[in-house]
């Protein structure tokens, strides 16, 4: 029997998820596809001549992507349909100066990056990715992305015998202190001496940082710096007694920047899709999101005005009128009710794997959906055939954020903050619902194509003149 067309999205979304164990790597998969469905690459220190009808891209850092299509009856003041998502999640990272050597063994020091559950990285089969920089023989300095696939590395839970207290006083590792990942033992790394020669700094295992040489193709000596995280080796399943579920690592949130990058593939797959258009699509995935946003590629920045600003053309007037006509549906992953841990949600909202996108409310502002953003949703998740859950947090609980009221206060655009329900986020394995994923994808390219046409008949302030 073929797969229906929900498995096959969760199947291209598994494909992707492991093929991005860094956000480097997420970028790089989302350029690809992007390559391939013909986005034209821009960047960002260039003169653009951006064409009507075009479809483009562009990355900072190679940790943030932003795509966009131009429709063919755009004009100046015309608004944006905006996807955000982000490219990071919780991990593991190494440190500058990550050399360990005691108990007999070689360890790597590492600095947790977000707020991750970290007690599930305990063994746990632990690779590195990220991007080395080396340096040329020209003097100039080239990146590279790395990916060692394989467990050179774990993090060890101490016996039950030697840890009694565990029980009474639960599982609270010292982030400093009980998350060294080892990598050998001294006297196995004796007997590979020859492997085990300084490096020129001595921040790292000499034999480390040849392994990571070896997979950039070049000598230990050319490697300038480099970043890594360490990620679960253990590839991603769809499991379940009746394959529903997702179980894979950084649902929260390449889920989401999965779900827009396809969203807007889907939109103009069609020969003259963007012939009537007459607005801007645009997805951005930015990293840094787990960690405020304050970086120079992350929702925080500068980054998205200057963007708007550039493809807005000149004149303050042109700036406005499009902020006003525009729209950010922020994406990023919603909590599903727990089997065993029910008493955590709201009792009227409780959403559930598998039956649609969760819309995110939030009076005090952590979430940026308002009753018009999500009239708007509602509307078109009608007309899209895709169901629709709330969320908001008990009042006795703290609640999250997103990139959505970054931007909804920074730019004055109008948006809604949504996510597809999922269980143990910031898990180092999380778990989410297939049908979920294809729910998304046809919401986010049902606002790509509609919302224009849709925010004309909206009658809020002066939202109403929408060309």
């Amino acid at each position: 029997m073929a797969p229906t067309p929900a498995v096959e999205a969760a199947e291209a979304f598994l494909q992707f998820v492991d093929a991005s164990p860094s956000p480097f790597h997420a970028v790089e998969a989302a350029k690809t596809l992007l390559s391939e469905n013909e986005f034209e690459e821009l960047c960002e220190g260039d003169a653009w001549n951006i064409d009507k009808g075009g479809k483009y891209y562009f990355t900072r850092n190679q940790s943030t992507l932003v795509a966009f299509t131009v429709g063919e009856q755009w004009q100046p003041g015309h608004g944006f349909s905006i996807v955000g998502a982000h490219t990071d999640s919780p991990c593991l990272r190494v440190k500058p100066n990550s050399k360990i050597a005691r108990e007999g063994y070689l360890g790597v020091a590492v600095e947790c990056y977000g707020g991750g559950l970290w007690h599930t990285w305990f063994d746990r089969d632990l690779g590195i990715a990220g991007r080395v920089m080396v340096g040329n023989d020209d003097g100039g300095v080239s990146q590279h992305l790395v990916r060692i696939n394989r467990p050179i590395l774990r993090v060890p839970n101490l016996a039950i015998h030697l840890d009694r207290d565990i029980y009474t006083n639960g599982f609270n590792p010292n982030k400093e202190t009980h998350l060294a990942a080892v990598l050998a033992t001294e006297a196995e790394a004796q007997l590979n001496a020859k492997k085990e020669k300084e490096d020129a700094d001595g921040h790292h295992h000499a034999a480390l940082v040849e392994l990571i040489a070896t997979e950039c193709g070049v000598s230990p000596d050319r490697i300038l710096d480099f970043e890594m995280c360490l990620f679960d080796t253990q590839p991603s399943a769809i499991g379940g007694l009746h394959n529903e579920f997702i179980l894979a690592p950084r649902l929260d949130n390449l889920n989401s920047s999965f779900c827009a990058l396809k969203a807007l593939l889907a939109s103009v797959a069609k020969e003259g899709s963007l012939a009537e258009d007459p607005s801007i699509r645009l997805i951005a995935l930015f990293d840094h999101e787990e960690v405020g946003s304050d970086s120079a590629q992350g929702a925080g920045s500068a980054l998205f005005d200057h963007t708007l600003r550039r493809l807005c053309g000149d004149g303050a007037e042109n700036f406005a009128r499009a902020m006003a006509n525009s729209f950010v549906i922020s994406a990023d992953m919603a909590h599903a009710v727990h089997m065993n841990r029910g008493e955590k949600h709201e009792g009227l909202h409780r959403p559930k794997m598998n039956q649609g996108v969760v819309i995110k409310f939030n009076a005090n502002q952590r979430y940026a959906t308002n009753a018009v953003t999500a009239s708007i949703l509602r509307l078109l998740a009608k007309k899209a055939g895709v169901p629709l859950q709330d969320f908001v947090v008990r009042q006795d609980m703290g609640c999250g954020s997103t990139i959505g009221p970054i931007l909804a206060s920074g730019l004055g655009i109008r948006t809604i903050d949504v996510g597809n329900p999922q269980l143990a986020m910031h898990s180092i394995r999380e778990m989410g619902g297939v049908k979920d994923v294809a729910y998304a994808i046809d919401l986010f390219k049902t606002f790509f194509k509609r919302f224009p046409q849709l925010d004309g008949s909206v009658h809020v302030d002066a939202w109403d003149s929408n060309p």
